[in-house]
């Protein structure tokens, strides 16, 4: 049976979608942009929005009683390839070895015009209660 994961921690759902659902082992994470989820905007600046992506997919992940190296996949939309090693250089600071695998691709255009959307794929060994 699916379950859906919400925190208060990370953006409200801009739609109807969940921030993640949980089913077995598995969790999917809905795409995170960069939404400061205490004011509902979205912040500025390049390593800014970096920034704010990983820590909402975090509280995500904490929600589901997981942690980002609980991810095991990650597809990244960018509006510009230019920001790649921007994004290569803060994923270090949130992930370690072994690493996510990863898609990058890029987009005409993201929600609310971000630089940035992430999602992933969280699997653990055992299933778990979230």
């Amino acid at each position: 049976m699916k379950k859906k994961i919400n925190t208060l921690k990370a953006p409200k759902a801009l739609g109807t979608y969940s921030q993640a659902i949980g089913i077995a082992n598995t969790v999917y994470l809905s795409g995170q942009i960069p939404i400061d989820p205490k004011t509902s905007e979205l912040v500025v600046g390049k390593e800014e929005q970096i920034e704010q992506v990983f820590k909402n997919l975090r509280s995500v992940c904490e929600a589901a009683n997981a942690s980002l190296d609980d991810i095991v996949k990650l597809n990244i939309f960018l509006q510009d390839l230019a920001i790649f090693s921007s994004v290569n250089e803060i994923m270090k600071e949130y992930f370690k070895e072994p690493y996510p695998a990863r898609s990058t691709i890029e987009v005409a255009k993201l929600p609310l015009n971000s630089l940035i959307e992430v999602e992933g794929i969280i699997v653990k060994e055992d299933s778990y209660s979230y």
